[in-house]
C-alpha cells in the first residue's frame, strides 16, 4: 500500500531524510518513532504529496506520489501536527467544506459527516464554533476530517500532541478501532503511544532507518536478551554454583558477576521467565537467596540507545562487584558520557576550588551604614559593631 525507496529530501546542506526505505503493507498498522528532529515529519509531507522529495520513489496505492498526486490525496487521509482548522467555521461547516474539496455527493456527505463525527466522538458538539474548542477536541475534528472521504491510508502525524493524558488515552482508542479496517501509518516521538497501537514500529534517526520491525523483533536483535538474576550465599557450592545453574533446561549461558559481601551473584541468560526453576535448584542446594528476579530488556531501551546516539547495543544491566577488603584504592567517581560510564580516578577528579565570588551590594546597611560602597563585600567579612551612641 505504502512503498518508499531510497527516499532523500535536504535543506540545503541539511539531510533531514537520508537513503529511507519502507514497505506498508494493506491493512498494516505501522509507527514511525524518533526522537524530534529525526525527520518523521519530512517524511509524512513527502508521501502526502505537500513536500517533494529530492530523490528517491514514493508510491501510495500504487501511484507515483509525484507523477500522479492528486490519485494519491484521493486514497487518503492525513491528519498534519498542527491541524489546519478554520477556527470561525462551525465543526459541521468545517467538515462540509472539506466535502466540497473531495467532490462528495452532497447526499453522501450528510450521511458521511455525522458518522465521522460520531466515530470521534464529537458529535454533539457539532453546532459549536471550531475556535471554542479546546485542543484536544479540534484534534479530534482534525481526525474526522481526515476520516471524511473513508480513505484506504491514514497518515497521523503526531496525533496526540500537546493533548493531556486522559486525551491521548481517548485518541488511542480512536486510533485502534481505526486500524481495524484501514492501513495506519503514525508517527510519534512518544513511546507509549507507538507501543499501544501499532505492531510494527519503524525507528527513525537523524534521517536514516535505524530500525525495523515488530517489538518482539525488535527486542531479541537489539536489547541484548533477558536473564534471571540470582544472588545468594553458596556454602559448599561456591565452586560448582555456575555448572549446576548452567545446567537448568533452558539456560543458554550463566555469567558470573561476582561477589556482593557474602553473596555471589549470578545472571541465567534464557528466553523465558525461569525463576521457579532457579529458585527450586537454590532450595534443592541449600543456598540463602537474597535476590530472585527476571528482567527482560525494552523498546523504551532500544529507542533510547538510538535517541542519545549509541551504535553498540545495549548491555545486560549488572551490580558492581564489591571490591576485595584487603585492596585499598583511590576513590573513584562515576562520569556518564551519553550513556557510558568512566571511571576516574580522585586525583584528577575534583578541580581546585574557585575563587570565592565577591558580591557588590547597594545597600547602605549591609555590613553597617559605615561601609564603602565602592569597595565589593565578601561574605567572609566581620558584620559591623551594633549602631549605639558614641561613648563620651
Amino acid at each position: 500500500m505504502i512503498s518508499v525507496s531510497h527516499l532523500t529530501r535536504t535543506y540545503g546542506s541539511v539531510k533531514a531524510l537520508d537513503d529511507v526505505s519502507f514497505e506498508v503493507a494493506k491493512g498494516e498498522v505501522v509507527g514511525l518513532l524518533g526522537p524530534n528532529g529525526a525527520g518523521k515529519t519530512t517524511a509524512m509531507r513527502i508521501l502526502t504529496g505537500f513536500l517533494p522529495a529530492t530523490s528517491g520513489a514514493v508510491s501510495v496505492a500504487g501511484f507515483d506520489v509525484m507523477n500522479r498526486s492528486l490519485e494519491v490525496r484521493r486514497r487518503i487521509g492525513y491528519l498534519p501536527e498542527s491541524v489546519p482548522l478554520y477556527r470561525e467555521l462551525r465543526v459541521e461547516e468545517m467538515l462540509g467544506f472539506h466535502s466540497r474539496l473531495h467532490r462528495m455527493p452532497r447526499a453522501l456527505a450528510r450521511q458521511r459527516i455525522p458518522e465521522v463525527l460520531e466515530l470521534v466522538g464529537v458529535r454533539e458538539r457539532s453546532r459549536d464554533l471550531v475556535g471554542n474548542l479546546s485542543r484536544g477536541l479540534r484534534q479530534r475534528v482534525g481526525l474526522a476530517v481526515a476520516l471524511l472521504p473513508d480513505p484506504e491510508v491514514l497518515i497521523l502525524d503526531e496525533p496526540t500532541s500537546g493533548l493531556d493524558p486522559l486525551q491521548r488515552i481517548e485518541v488511542r482508542s480512536i486510533l485502534l478501532d481505526l486500524a481495524q479496517k484501514h492501513t495506519v501509518l503514525v508517527s510519534s516521538h512518544i513511546l507509549p503511544e507507538i507501543e499501544a497501537v501499532c505492531p510494527r514500529v519503524i525507528i527513525v534517526h537523524k534521517g536514516r532507518i535505524a530500525a525495523d520491525g515488530t517489538r518482539g523483533e525488535l527486542v531479541a536483535r537489539l536489547a541484548g536478551g533477558s536473564h534471571v538474576r540470582i544472588e545468594a550465599v553458596l556454602g559448599k557450592d561456591a565452586g560448582s554454583a555456575a555448572r549446576l545453574l548452567g545446567s537448568i533446561a533452558g539456560v543458554s549461558s550463566v555469567r558470573d558477576c561476582g561477589k556482593a559481601g557474602i553473596h555471589q551473584q549470578f545472571e541465567l541468560v534464557c528466553e523465558t521467565d525461569l525463576r521457579e526453576e532457579a529458585g527450586a535448584l537454590a532450595s534443592m542446594r541449600g543456598w540463602a537467596l537474597r535476590e530472585l528476579s527476571w528482567r527482560a530488556p525494552t523498546l523504551e531501551q532500544i529507542f533510547a540507545r538510538f535517541a542519545i546516539g549509541q551504535d553498540e547495543p545495549l548491555p545486560v544491566a549488572a551490580a558492581p562487584a564489591a571490591a576485595p577488603a584487603a585492596v585499598h584504592t583511590a576513590p573513584e567517581r562515576v562520569e556518564i558520557d551519553l550513556g557510558r560510564a568512566t571511571a576516574v580516578p580522585a586525583s584528577k577528579a575534583a578541580p581546585a576550588p574557585a575563587p570565592e565570588k565577591q558580591i557588590y551590594s547597594l545597600n547602605p546597611f549591609d555590613r553597617g551604614a559605615q561601609r564603602d560602597l565602592s569597595r565589593p563585600v565578601s561574605k567572609d567579612d566581620p558584620p559591623a559593631p551594633p549602631a549605639g551612641p558614641k561613648p563620651d
